[in-house]
């Protein structure tokens, strides 16, 4: 059986074939924001294959746009949906559909890779922190401006700051370079200090895991953290090798 996976976020949708061994193999990323994104799609996607897994955050109307066009080519499509409980993990969130399941499959694959406690961090549209005991329960999490939208707000409400350019330092001598500094700064310091409160509530440091599109940017201030940034494909592999239920095959 041929199987693919598809992450579809807020600004970007990531897709790789399962391999043999039922892990995400090589990863083509797709910017929805630029004309001819289905299109695109299409050309990438095989001729007819068996099943697609789909994971999605963005609007109802780009997601079907996706589905349809996967519709095209898998001969069955289930679209992954956060639980209460999945392969030992156990969210904190009392209405499982109100967790984003971008943060559900990370916590999966999270927990795969080892059954000792986590603190996920994922840097994309936002800066999403859950932790995960070493039970594999959710302990909760924070949800916060990514540093891209921080400088995309900033440039918004004054155009005179831009929107791009300069690089951290941890005293700015420069516009560019204090916008960087302030705004990764920030994510930084959210990071920095959920991981002390949670060192605290768990009486033992969580390993730090990364994913994203912009975690890389981060990865210099956080010299102890590990990088994954396909963690949702993979928690999708392990959704797609479990057999989950989503919608009703296409």
């Amino acid at each position: 059986m041929t199987q693919w996976v598809f992450d579809l976020g807020n600004s970007r949708l990531k897709c790789a074939r399962l391999d043999d061994d039922g892990r995400p193999g090589e990863v083509t990323a797709f910017g929805h924001d630029e004309r001819g994104f289905v299109e695109a799609l299409r050309r990438h996607l095989p001729d007819e294959v068996d099943s697609a897994c789909l994971a999605s955050v963005a609007s109802p109307a780009l997601t079907l746009a996706v589905l349809d066009a996967l519709t095209e080519r898998f001969q069955r499509i289930s679209l992954a949906r956060t639980q209460a409980a999945f392969a030992d993990v156990r969210i904190a969130y009392a209405q499982p559909g109100k967790l984003g399941v971008d943060r559900f499959l990370a916590m999966v694959a999270a927990r795969a890779r080892g059954a000792h406690a986590w603190m996920i961090v994922g840097v994309g549209t936002a800066i999403t922190v859950d932790l995960l005991d070493a039970r594999g329960q959710h302990r909760g999490g924070r949800i916060g401006p990514s540093p891209a939208l921080m400088r995309s707000a900033l440039h918004q409400a004054a155009a005179h700051l831009p929107a791009q350019g300069g690089a951290y330092q941890e005293f700015a001598d420069d516009t560019e370079d204090a916008l960087a500094s302030g705004c990764e700064g920030a994510a930084l310091g959210l990071i920095e200090r959920s991981l002390r409160l949670a060192t605290r509530e768990l009486g033992q440091a969580p390993a730090l895991l990364l994913h994203g599109g912009g975690a890389e940017a981060l990865r210099g201030g956080l010299p102890a953290s590990e990088f994954a940034p396909s963690l949702v494909l993979e928690g999708l592999a392990q959704w797609a090798r479990a057999g989950r239920p989503g919608n009703a095959p296409a």
